[in-house]
């Protein structure tokens, strides 16, 4: 990555819903990003067996290690997640353990966006807390704001179009998209 060239994002999508309103935003992404960014979704966080010291002893699952290729060679994460029992959804927090256990620790001096979404007025917000925590012990740098934090979130999209249809969250998002370029472009490394 250069100062003006291209840049890649890679999305780490918390949900494992088909359906799923998180998957709505995520998808809607590349659509909002600023010019010369690339947006990617990662495999899902439920194709990673739950962490476990034996299973790792016996070697990485390659599913782990695809995913953590995929986190270093982006420019930077974008976190997608809703939030479940007032924190991070257990695929979501599985694949952050199975990713903090590599060598050359992926997320360690990585970029990373948070967005959140949920049918509560909160939007997420208790999640994006626990997702800091988490990721403030493997050294990512986080963005701290724009923050985009969607509540309500059912009222903000077309489910059957699979479609983000509310223009104020979209400025949000594209805001943060902006914001989050300019940052990984001085934080990558």
């Amino acid at each position: 990555m250069t100062k003006d060239g291209p840049i890649s994002f890679a999305v780490m999508l918390g949900s494992l819903r088909k359906a799923s309103f998180n998957g709505i935003v995520a998808r809607s992404l590349q659509g909002l990003a600023p010019d010369g960014v690339t947006i990617r979704m990662l495999g899902s966080v439920g194709a990673l067996p739950i962490y476990d010291a034996d299973i790792q002893a016996d070697g990485f699952p390659a599913e782990v290690t695809a995913m953590a290729d995929a986190v270093r060679a982006a420019d930077g994460v974008i976190l997608v997640s809703p939030e479940y029992n007032y924190s991070i959804p257990g695929g979501l927090k599985n694949a952050i353990d199975w990713l903090s256990r590599l060598p050359n620790q992926p997320f360690a001096g990585k970029p990373v966006a948070l967005q959140t979404a949920s049918m509560s007025p909160l939007g997420g917000v208790r999640c994006q807390y626990h997702l800091r925590q988490a990721l403030v012990f493997l050294d990512a740098r986080i963005l701290n704001k724009p923050e985009v934090i969607i509540g309500a979130v059912h009222t903000k999209v077309d489910a059957a179009a699979d479609t983000l249809t509310d223009e104020t969250t979209r400025g949000f998002i594209k805001a943060q998209l902006e914001a989050f370029s300019a940052y990984a472009r001085r934080h990558h490394g």
